[in-house]
């Protein structure tokens, strides 16, 4: 009976110990079943690690730019200014025609109406063909609450936005919606393109009609204004969408 305890002691002690072993020591690598588990530890650590290497790279990039900005090293007209108060206003001033300007437009009127009626308007005038600013289905028409002065377009993805005539850019503006309006002046006509994600050309440049200017915003439509001489301009009653 002695004998049977003491080697009974020793079977559970030795099970024991090989348990000890087996589970709290890298033993239990060479063993079936666990090196699967092992290899998916180091797909999901390397994915980690992968991933915390690449958010350090854009944090790099990130204080990078700030650095250079504190340093006065990035060029001013890279740099657009956020201004709420300049969009509203601006806004403002497109909407409505200054008491000066519609003065005058009556005065000049009622002086050349006399000499207009001798000419057929449609001689005198040339036909201007105006390219689209970019593929899409209007969303907004003019004179809708959305686009008051404008028309809203939904394009592709990544679609780029074409000036409608030939002209000049004048002015770009980062709006509070984080995309851009850019202004091109052709002659007596001034187009604005808003909603667009990044900006193609400077302040400044020449464009030809139907040349890149922009692209368009993702997850947003491209905003389109015309303008003749200060008065807001339907864009569907001029360029074929």
């Amino acid at each position: 009976m002695s004998v049977f305890v003491i080697f009974t002691l020793l079977f559970f002690g030795t099970l024991g110990l090989y348990s000890v072993l087996i589970f709290y020591t890298p033993i239990r690598n060479v063993l079936p079943g666990y090196s699967e588990s092992i290899r998916q530890r180091l797909i999901d650590e390397s994915e980690r690690v992968d991933s915390l290497g690449t958010m350090l790279e854009l944090q790099t990039q990130y204080l990078s730019v700030i650095r250079d900005v504190v340093a006065g090293e990035v060029k001013s007209d890279t740099v657009q200014s956020l201004d709420s108060m300049q969009i509203v206003m601006r806004e403002r001033l497109l909407e409505a025609k200054s008491e000066a300007t519609a003065d005058f437009i009556a005065q000049y009127e009622e002086k050349e109406r006399d000499n207009l009626q001798f000419f057929d308007v449609r001689q005198v005038v040339p036909t201007i063909t105006f390219f689209r600013p970019a593929h899409g289905v209007v969303l907004a028409h003019f004179g809708a609450e959305e686009a008051p002065v404008g028309i809203t377009i939904q394009t592709p993805r990544n679609e780029n936005v074409t000036a409608v005539l030939a002209g000049t850019v004048v002015h770009v503006v980062y709006e509070l919606n984080d995309t851009y309006a850019v202004f091109v002046q052709h002659q007596n006509y001034l187009s604005v393109y808003g909603n667009v994600g990044k900006v193609l050309k400077n302040v400044g440049d020449k464009v030809q009609a139907g040349e890149s200017v922009a692209i368009v915003a993702d997850d947003k439509p491209l905003y389109f204004e015309l303008w003749q001489n200060g008065s807001a301009v339907n864009p569907e009653e001029v360029i074929v969408f």
